[in-house]
This record gives structure tokens, sequence and C-alpha cells, in this order.
């Protein structure tokens, strides 16, 4: 976009099931008729041959013509939207709801109609202007402001006084180091939002038993409301926009709530001093994930009887997926400890250092497996010499795909998150996977009202 911009022709390659999502983004970005080349049907799953033949009969005469036959680019004529203060519909909840509904701003769920009243409670939930600006967010590149956050919120079923959480969601969203425009990539990865704080239990998170079961409303309407927001605001709708294209999507996450109470009786910072705020604050930290391990049930009474499964599940939901280690250098998994199990490693003197240490030395794969895999995700080239060459994988790792050398699954111990959740009466932990660099955790200080007063 950049160099067409700059007055340099320039033609997009596109397979077939992208083109509506690359008009959508071009038509965002200010370029609505860029000129397509179009592959048709799936590359990585077609020959050899018949992949020739499509780039020779379509592909390369799609090519010439876009960069000889330039149109005059327009302008998008952008739709109106409401005003702040505009009415959009009246009539009965059902009325609201289809009206909603046709245009594409709920989620496939009923929703609380975001009368001005009702936003209204919201906004004096924060002191933040209503009009205040906290990201622009791709692909609509549509202004995140803390009035949307507040109709939003009203529309995903939140309470007011959550409302400073809501913002500080959408903050760490809107920050660029967490790349939301990816979140309607292929993996169909979907946020989490994670609570750390005494304002966890003043609003009524759960942290225990089903930590991550919809049910509660502190933690179910704020894990929808980011879902909603990204739809309704960044854009990422499946259809009919075919921003989001995640192959089979997931749900949304509930938000996670820390157990505070678990975390200070084993004697163990709690994840916001992880993520450098201190122990006074609350935050919110969101971040990817696409993949979850089994429940992992471990027993016995040494840290290593609970660390050693918790490291083999962890090593089976990653599997070959770890290609990305090598590709993209990023990659922050989490492990969600249960209460019983994080007082038996704490009870032996091991820390969170101590946990993601182990972890990283004991997760490893099949480097043949991961070769492939990486080739069928990303069609790109995988070869483990090319990477030893590139400084990207060590000198051992060049016969990998050859032998299946074990690989490491994990890049560095510092990037493995701990959170302590979950019922204090089980011996079960899970771990999470996230995205690459998609989605990477960002943290934000929640900021009450000055005149805030508990509940």
């Amino acid at each position: 976009m950049a160099i067409e911009r700059a007055g340099v022709p320039t033609v997009a390659i596109v397979s077939a099931e992208f083109e509506v999502m690359a008009g959508m983004i071009a038509d965002a970005l200010g370029v609505a008729d860029i000129p397509l080349a179009v592959y048709p049907g799936v590359m990585l799953t077609d020959s050899a041959a018949t992949f020739e033949s499509k780039v020779d009969e379509r592909v390369l005469p799609a090519l010439f013509d876009g960069v000889l036959v330039q149109p005059g680019h327009t302008t998008r004529q952008e739709a109106a939207e409401p005003g702040r203060a505009e009415i959009v519909l009246r009539g009965t909840y059902d009325d609201i709801l289809d009206g909603f509904t046709d245009r594409h701003w709920t989620d496939g769920l009923p929703v609380v109609p975001p009368t001005p009243q009702r936003v209204a409670r919201f906004l004096r939930h924060t002191d933040r202007d209503p009009d205040e600006v906290l990201g622009v967010l791709l692909p609509a590149s549509r202004e995140a402001t803390v009035h949307t956050v507040a109709v939003n919120g009203v529309m995903a079923g939140c309470r007011p006084e959550y409302m400073p959480i809501l913002v500080a969601a959408v903050e760490a969203t809107a920050d660029p180091e967490f790349r939301v425009e990816d979140a309607g990539s292929t993996p169909g990865w979907e946020p989490m939002v994670i609570l750390s704080g005494p304002l966890a239990k003043e609003l009524d998170f759960n942290s225990g038993t089903g930590a991550l079961r919809v049910g509660p409303r502190a933690n179910t309407s704020v894990g929808r409301f980011l879902r909603l927001y990204l739809r309704n605001v960044a854009g990422l709708r499946p259809i009919p926009d075919e921003t989001d294209k995640g192959a089979i999507g997931a749900t949304f996450n509930v938000a996670l709530a820390e157990h505070e109470a678990a975390v200070r009786d084993i004697g163990w910072a709690p994840y916001r001093v992880d993520r450098g705020f201190t122990e006074a604050d609350d935050v919110v930290t969101v971040r990817s994930v696409y993949a979850a391990s089994a429940p992992i049930y471990s027993c016995g009474a040494r840290a290593t009887d609970h660390l050693a499964t918790i490291a083999r599940l962890m090593t089976d939901v990653l599997g070959p997926w770890c290609y990305h280690n090598f590709i993209y250098e990023k990659q922050h998994p989490f492990v969600v400890l249960g209460p019983a199990i994080a007082g038996i490693i704490a009870a032996e003197g091991l820390t969170k250092d101590d946990v993601r240490r182990y972890l990283y030395d004991n997760v490893w794969l099949d480097g043949a497996w991961v070769a492939r895999y990486g080739r069928g995700v990303s069609g790109k080239k995988f070869e483990w010499p090319d990477l030893v060459a590139r400084g990207k994988a060590p000198a051992e790792y060049a016969d990998a795909e050859e032998t299946g050398r074990p690989v490491r699954g994990l890049m560095r111990p510092e990037w493995i998150d701990v959170v302590v959740a979950g019922n204090p009466g089980r011996n079960q932990s899970r771990a999470y996977i996230g995205n690459h660099g998609q989605g990477v955790p960002v943290s934000r200080r929640v900021e009450p009202p000055a005149d805030r007063e508990p509940r």
C-alpha cells in the first residue's frame, strides 16, 4: 500500500479465499480498487503441475493486466457512522435486536440495548473523556474511543463497575505490539483477558472452580466484550466482511482472574508483578490463545512429579507448531497452575522462574515433524540447514529432518507466563499456546475513577 501511494503501480497476489478480505482491507486503507491477481483454489493442496498451470494461466496474466492497466484510484466513500448522541433505532426489544443483527453489530447472541442512559452509567465509572481515542484498530482503521467501549460494554452485559477494566483491555489491544490486525488470521486464535489484583475479588470475578467456565457475570461478560469490540470496532467479522479468516475458529474466552488468596498463601509474587507492576495495582493483560492442553492432572509429593507431567502435556499441545519459533522468533505460552499444584511446587522453595526453566528444559519435539508441519502451515521454505545458516537455529539442528533429532519446543524461559487459578481442591493445571508474534501479552493498569467507592 505504501508503494502504491508513492505512485509505483502494484498488484496484490492472493488466493481466492482471501479475495474479499483483500478488497475490504484495501478499501479500509483508502485504495478501493487496487488490482488483484487471484490464485484459484488452495495452493498447499495442489500438485506442482497444477500449481504451475494456475500460475501460468491465471496469476501471471492478471499480474500483467494489473500493472499495465492501472486504474485511477478512488478514495472510498465511507458511510457516515452514527454520532455519539445519535439514536439509531427505536422500538421493542425484538425490534432493536433484529436491527442490530441486520447491521452485524452482534455476536449472534442477544445484546443489551445501549441506550443513552445505560451508556452514561458506564461513563460515570471512568474519569476518561468519552471522546478520548485509545488507539486505531485495524483492519477497519477505526478509532477506539472511551464512548465505544461503554457502548459495547453495555451490549455485552457488563456491569458499569467493569468500565475501567474494559478501557484497560482495549488500550492493551490497541497497542501496536499486540497486532490486532492479525486477530483474523487463519489459526482462529482468540484473545484472553487476564485480571490480576484486588479488584477481581471486589467485583466478584471467579478465580476458583470453573475459572474459565461461562457463568459468573464478571468473567463471562468481560470476555464477551472484547470479542464483540473486535467485531464492531476493529471490524473483524468472518461474515459477511471476511476480515476474520479463522479457518475453524473458536468462541470467546471468558476473562481469567488470578487466585489472589492462593498466590499470597504460597508466597509467590502475583502475576501483575511478573508483568512489571506493583502489588497495589490492578492490571489487565490481553494475549492470544489458539490452543489449550488437555486437563493436566498430576500427583505426587515432589515438585518434579507435577512439573514432569505439565511439561509432557505442554509438549502435546504445542506439537510441531513450534516451527514458528524458528521463523518468527516469537512465542508466548502460559500455564495456569491449580492452587494445590502451585502450593506443592512453592513448598520446595521453587519460584515461578524455576517453573519456567524446568518447562524450557523439558519440552522437546521431533525435528522432522516440525519441519514438515512448518511447510504445511506457512507454505514457506522450512529447511533446517537454511535456518542454521541464518542463525535462527543451533548448528546441531542441521540434520534434524533426516534424523528426527529433538528440537526445543520453547524459545525462552522468560517468555513463559505462570498464573495461579482454578479449583483449590483438585490436582489440575492447564497449558495454553499463543500465536507467535500475534497477540503477544500486553498489560495495562486499571484506572478507576477518583471518586470510586467500594461496593
